[in-house]
């Protein structure tokens, strides 16, 4: 640190919006004061009011009680000392990349020559790594590239505090990481006081000095302070072995987990799962001309090892410049009632892979077989969880819900379908909004609704598509536990594409891992041999967590760059307390 004294400071700061009935309060009684030079972290629930508190320490906003400094002086409004970098990118769509950065060069150093508010212009511009793209218009960048735009444009009006409000969450985890790298970087070269708001509990650890978490509202203050007393420059994966980091990992989580616990949790049951079969499970006596195809041929099997099975399966598109082929000879067997994760870099053919076993998308070559019979279409033996939850919006939760109940339990009296549907929904946590239209439900409680949908179907296959990738990690964190708990009550085969390295292990008994697409395929395979039931609070405890960890780090890692050079067969299974076993398990066994 350079100075003793705060740079910049709230004092007992409160804010809320509205009025009489309508009024939120947002912020009560917040104290913060962070040095010249500090990188701090405020970790927080979506709806904290995170983006508040930022937006008040940028002048955008004024507090309804207390002060906000900047070295010592009440902030007025917005000023070129405090360059803010929001979650989306607020590009000038009509300029260039260079138009963009200069826009605001020229607005804050209007007194300086034209070469040498060019010569800042290009040196941030290079050191966000787009000296290639200086001439191209926002949208033919990416999403990663308009962030380090809006990065850039933020450096180079030289703030003497940078606020990132949450500027890697809309990204790819690939692309999060590597930019999660670079703020590491130009951290250390710029020396800037920063204050970053972010979810991200390993985000905050790998960036800053300081980690302090913003307890839930309404009225949302700030918790105790972390330290995080790790040697900079920090590398994920070696950071993964340290004690350090472990701890300060776990108590950051538990933290935060303690905090966020809702009420609903410990409801109990209020509905008890009525003893009904789904047509899908149920043993079909001749033919049954009023169900569809698709019920006629679903049937009981006491098949239990190969109960699903992958052989060979190719998926392969036509292009201008011939085929493509995305997934190459996806190759597995899964017995009954395992859960497995698929894991792999953006692109690898993951969703590819789930979409095909759905019946969603033709396979090239190959086949797949379920309890076994091959699957060609879609059908209701199979309940698909998608990342944007796909619900009638004008419907209630129940009743879309209820849409699938209705369909797979034709010989259940209206009141036993009744059951089904409000017994899943109470064990989401949502049966004190089981009535509400799915329009004025928040993400979160929408993908619940989803979770709550498959499980009643009572699939013979639940198919999870990164179902909770479009949330906040601490929202994540409480719907993976929702997920587990029901899941330990049916014991479903499960298959999940995640890119997620601690969802998949907390899901699966096995992880499988894909090398990079096109032409991707099963790399390695992970058995999970941790006990069941499992929380993230006991994973964090368990000695062999860190273990699994560190080999799907290092997986990703070896395939961050794009096509890897060597053989993209499949190693052998690894076991952190086992002998490895070969992955032609996952072959056909032999009769």
């Amino acid at each position: 640190m350079t100075s003793a004294s705060p740079i910049i400071e709230l004092k007992s700061v409160s804010k809320s919006y509205g009025e009489g009935k309508n009024r939120a309060d947002i912020l009560s009684g917040v104290d913060l004061s962070v040095k010249e030079g500090e990188f701090v972290a405020i970790v927080g629930f979506s709806g904290s009011g995170k983006t508040t508190l930022i937006s008040l320490l940028a002048g955008l906003i004024a507090p309804d009680q207390g002060e906000v400094l900047m070295r010592g002086k009440t902030v007025q409004g917005p000023g070129p000392e405090r360059g803010l970098v929001f979650q989306s990118y607020s590009l000038m769509p009509w300029l260039s990349v260079r138009g963009n950065v200069a826009l605001a060069v020229d607005t804050v150093f209007a007194k300086e020559s034209k070469a040498e508010r060019k010569a800042r212009v290009d040196k941030y511009i290079d050191m966000v790594g787009l000296s290639h793209a200086v001439d191209r218009k926002p949208a033919e960048l990416s999403g990663g590239m308009r962030q380090r735009v809006s990065v850039a444009r933020a450096l180079a009006m030289q703030p003497e505090v940078l606020l990132l409000d949450e500027p890697l969450s809309a990204l790819d985890a690939l692309t999060r990481a590597k930019l999660q790298d670079e703020f590491a970087a130009i951290s250390q070269v710029e020396k800037k006081t920063i204050i970053l708001i972010t979810n991200d509990v390993d985000e905050a650890i790998l960036l800053a000095d300081r980690i302090i978490p913003l307890n839930p509202g309404p009225r949302a203050s700030l918790g105790p302070s972390f330290d995080v007393d790790l040697a900079r420059p920090r590398d994920r994966t070696e950071m993964n072995s340290d004690e350090t980091f472990k701890r300060l990992r776990r108590d950051v989580t538990n933290y935060l987990m303690e905090r966020g616990r809702h009420a609903s949790d410990d409801a109990g049951e209020a509905v008890s799962l009525p003893n009904v079969v789904p047509i899908t499970q149920k043993p079909q006596k001749g033919p049954a001309p009023d169900l569809p195809d698709a019920y006629k041929r679903a049937a009981h099997s006491p098949i239990e090892r190969g109960f699903v099975e992958f052989f060979e399966v190719t998926k392969t598109y036509p292009t201008p410049k011939g085929p493509l082929t995305v997934v190459d000879g996806f190759d597995l067997k899964m017995e009954k009632g395992e859960f497995i994760s698929l894991i792999g870099h953006s692109g690898c053919g993951k969703s590819t892979v789930l979409s095909m076993c759905a019946g969603l998308n033709d396979i090239s070559s190959g086949g797949i077989i379920l309890d076994g019979r091959e699957i060609t279409a879609a059908g209701p033996d199979r309940a698909v969880v998608f990342q944007a939850p796909s619900l009638m919006p004008w419907l209630t939760a129940r009743e879309n819900v209820a849409l699938g109940v209705d369909r797979v339990y034709p010989d259940a009296t209206p009141a036993e379908r009744k059951d089904v549907v409000e017994h899943y929904l109470h064990r989401v946590g949502l049966a004190d909004a089981m009535h509400r239209k799915a329009a004025d439900l928040s993400n979160g409680m929408k993908q619940r609704v989803g979770i709550a949908r498959a499980f009643a179907l009572s699939p013979k296959l639940l198919l999870l598509d990164e179902p909770f990738g479009m949330l906040d990690s601490l929202t994540r964190w409480e719907l993976q536990d929702v997920l587990m708990d029901v899941w330990k009550r049916t014991q479903v085969t499960a298959i999940c594409v995640t890119h997620d390295v601690d969802e998949a292990i907390l899901l699966a008994d096995r992880v499988v891992m894909m090398t990079n697409g096109p032409m991707a395929k099963i790399g390695k395979i992970m058995k999970v041999d941790l006990p069941r039931p499992r929380t993230r609070k006991a994973l964090l405890e368990h000695p062999d967590y860190y273990l699994y960890r560190e080999q799907l780090l290092g997986f990703l890692e070896e395939y961050e760059t794009g096509s890897h050079g060597k053989s993209a067969q499949p190693d052998a299974e690894s076991l952190p307390n086992a002998a490895a076993e070969p992955a032609a398990e996952t072959k056909r066994e032999a009769a």
